[in-house]
């Protein structure tokens, strides 16, 4: 997030803040029309806790946010409360359809997260409240996902519209606080608690409070100057932008990564080394297929494994790393690498539960620094072996091809017994109309 003034005449910038409700919960009820209005629940890995709700599961289970599934299980069942494994293939694919249909609606597009994206909308001369009900209807239509959007002339103001438009039901799920009079706002700002504005967590909320301000009317009313004194010039910056300074700009792209990671938690616990080379193995393919999408190459890879830190027996997570001869993208190398790598930190006798791998120190392409000899493993053998591995598996789906060491049983993998079908991104699992 960069901070900076972006004008004098900061008054008419304007953006847009999209956000779907209850967005993994969502991703289920499109797929299956009958759970419409039914409280549903999604489950984080090996089904292990709650961590996304319907609105009708957040009436009856809110308490239950985070706990255990299986201590809630019994009582939610008797509320009609229907629960999914986490299926992040089908939500990462409507995440990317999401988008593109909000693409249409602005020039310049921000995607914030999975479910949430800001538009750039300074200069459009239209009517914004009837402009973001036409956003969710054609959301709605293209995609099955409930949206809400607020407007603001800043970000911190569009994500707070956004909060209202999800949480006031007068405002219907659009909110453009653009529209509204100074002293329709500070009367709204002021029945809002602080912690409902973007970046305003815990602490800062506890330390907020001791000096006497409880709502966002407060905060925003504050002295910049001495909130910098007292906090940090990112606070302040969101003090001026409660106040419709643009100080927070649209990142038109994302920062390039530097590293990659794969990593979960097995599906039991295991011990011994041909699972937890396949499961490496696994890792590393993952890992290097997402690097290559973004055009990267490892100089080094990272490779740790650890047991359960609440069994009985002595924690053990060792985590060891191995810079490469010359940078690659190449599953083969990183996967022969991280074999090494576990070969050296693997303790017979102790039960595992997570692994993982990671990509350290990437590099685009025109990046590669080559051995003294020339030698690279970007050639047009690796170039279009790569090729065929990823197409083969986007068109397939994941794990189509692979590489021998990653196994073909794979017991050992994470726990999905309650996963919905893969509706979107595999052939076998579309939806049959009768």
């Amino acid at each position: 997030m960069s901070l900076r003034m972006l004008s004098t005449k900061s008054n008419k910038r304007i953006f847009a803040l999209a956000d779907a409700n209850s967005f993994y919960a969502s991703c289920e009820q499109v797929f299956r029309p009958e759970l419409k209005g039914k409280p549903v629940v999604v489950l984080s890995n090996n089904d292990g806790c709650v961590i996304a709700q319907s609105k009708e599961a957040k009436a009856l289970l809110e308490i239950y946010m985070c706990r255990p599934w299986f201590e809630l299980e019994a009582d939610a069942k008797k509320h009609g409360v229907v629960a999914f494994s986490s299926n992040y293939e089908l939500y990462g694919n409507m995440s990317t359809r999401f988008m593109q249909v909000l693409s249409r609606f602005s020039p310049r597009q921000e995607v914030y997260s999975i479910d949430e994206s800001f538009l750039e909308m300074t200069g459009m001369n239209v009517d914004f409240i009837e402009y973001g009900y036409r956003m969710k209807s054609t959301v709605m239509q293209w995609t099955g996902l409930p949206i809400c959007v607020g407007f603001g002339h800043s970000k911190t103001l569009a994500k707070l519209a956004n909060h209202c438009a999800k949480k006031i039901p007068q405002f219907g799920g659009v909110c453009d606080f653009t529209s509204m009079s100074s002293t329709e706002l500070d009367e709204l700002f002021e029945s809002l608690p602080i912690d409902t504005v973007w970046g305003i967590g815990s602490r800062y909320t506890k330390r907020l409070n001791e000096l006497g301000v409880h709502n966002v009317l407060r905060l925003k009313r504050a002295n910049p100057k001495r909130v910098r004194d007292e906090f940090n010039v990112v606070l302040e910056a969101t003090v001026k932008e409660l106040n419709g300074e643009c100080w927070i700009e649209m990142e038109d792209m994302l920062p390039e990564a530097n590293q990659v990671m794969s990593s979960r938690s097995f599906g039991h616990r295991i011990s011994t080394y041909k699972e937890l080379a396949e499961a490496i193995s696994m890792h590393a393919g993952i890992a290097a297929e997402r690097m290559r999408a973004k055009g990267l190459y490892a100089n080094a890879v990272y490779t740790f494994i650890q047991n359960s830190p609440h069994d009985n027996a002595k924690f053990y997570g060792p985590a060891i790393a191995v810079g490469l001869p010359v940078p690659t993208n190449s599953t083969v190398e990183i996967t022969k690498a991280a074999l090494m790598l576990l070969k050296r930190i693997y303790k017979p006798g102790v039960y595992f539960l997570k692994g993982g791998v990671m990509l350290m120190d990437l590099v685009p392409s025109q990046g590669q620094q080559r051995d003294l000899l020339g030698y690279t493993t970007d050639d047009e053998r690796n170039t279009k072996l790569m090729a065929t591995f990823d197409t083969i598996n986007k068109r397939h789906g994941k794990g189509k091809i692979r590489v021998a060491s990653e196994g073909f049983k794979q017991g050992w993998s994470m726990k999905r017994e309650l996963k919905s079908h893969n509706y979107t991104t595999d052939w076998n699992d579309i939806p049959i109309v009768r």
